[in-house]
């Protein structure tokens, strides 16, 4: 079978099962530019290479620049532009200053990858919400509301958002705890109601963003032995990372939704090994999707704002993107 096969530069190319020997030959991503939040280290790394082989130019976040142009190289290494920007997704700012430095470099994005997260760290973000919630949701609303216009712009484009099983443990959304600081036996009840909210979002987006030719996805990439597990203390880290699924194990999934064309004509669903599964009942409450996002909305909008007239890094100016509505 051939590595690659040129079907244009907006369509999606996706392999039968049995025809995958390696993540290089999934499928076809020549002229897209994929974003990936948490793309220098674990699953997030192996993603970013995957795309890279497959053919897509590659913007790679991280919180430390150094890890992020490491994986940049690697890009570059396969014969694909790469970008790699510093970014903590629970910091505005640097989501703020990302969008504005890949516009300035690219012009576009195909893909948006909302995979940064994190669990068990306690305190909170700058704006005063619950660092796990800040980083695995709401950051990454505010990215993706950011880049909305653009990805419109790219059609036919997708939006992926990687959330986990342990959303169907979250029973209810409380919105003054979402301000409360994480402790050590509220660490998994918080973890499970950001991701919660992953699936939640994902679901309404789908709603919103119909027939604009964007897609969204959430999903279950399995347990990976991922650095979401950094905070967990150790000895109990490498007990529980034993027991789990590679980070080039768990990517499949995020590749399946990102890429192929069975899951274009599915927007909104949740997957889990590579194949439509139902989620936690609460996912299918359209007033609960509604709520996040005008929660979501509320906090993120006086930024948004201010984001949309900030002077943008040099050379940006002109690719600052228009403020969505």
């Amino acid at each position: 079978m051939s590595d690659r096969v040129d079907t244009g530069a907006n369509a999606f190319r996706h392999f039968a099962d049995d025809e995958i020997p390696c993540p290089a030959q999934l499928f076809d991503m020549t002229g897209k530019v994929v974003l990936i939040t948490g793309g220098s280290r674990g699953m997030g790394r192996a993603m970013s290479l995957a795309f890279a082989e497959a053919g897509a130019d590659v913007i790679v976040t991280s919180r430390k620049i150094e890890a992020c142009e490491e994986v940049a190289a690697l890009v570059r290494a396969r014969g694909q532009r790469a970008l790699g920007v510093a970014c903590h997704v629970g910091k505005w700012d640097d989501i703020d200053r990302l969008v504005k430095t890949a516009y300035a470099e690219f012009g576009k994005i195909d893909v948006l990858i909302n995979n940064a997260g994190l669990a068990g760290k306690p305190g909170l973000t700058a704006q005063g919400f619950q660092l796990t919630f800040g980083v695995n949701h709401l950051g990454h609303f505010l990215l993706t509301e950011l880049l909305l216009e653009r990805l419109k712009g790219s059609a036919p484009a997708r939006v992926v958002n990687v959330a986990s099983k342990a959303h169907f443990s979250a029973d209810s959304l409380d919105w003054d705890r979402l301000r409360t600081p994480t402790t050590t036996t509220r660490s998994l009840p918080d973890y499970n109601v950001s991701k919660l909210c992953n699936v939640l979002h994902a679901k309404e987006l789908a709603r919103r963003l119909e027939g604009t030719g964007v897609t969204t996805y959430s999903l279950h990439p399995g347990v990976i032995a991922s650095d979401v597990w950094r905070n967990v203390p150790w000895p109990f880290r490498s007990v529980m990372k034993a027991f789990m699924k590679s980070n080039e194990e768990g990517a499949q999934t995020t590749l399946h939704c990102a890429t192929s064309e069975a899951a274009a004509a599915q927007s909104g669903l949740y997957y889990d090994e590579r194949e439509p599964k139902e989620p936690n009942r609460l996912a299918h409450d359209e007033a609960l999707q509604d709520a996040l996002e005008a929660k979501s909305r509320e906090w993120v909008d006086e930024f948004m704002d201010r984001s949309s007239t900030a002077g943008a890094p040099a050379g940006a100016a002109a690719d600052t993107p228009p403020r969505p509505r």
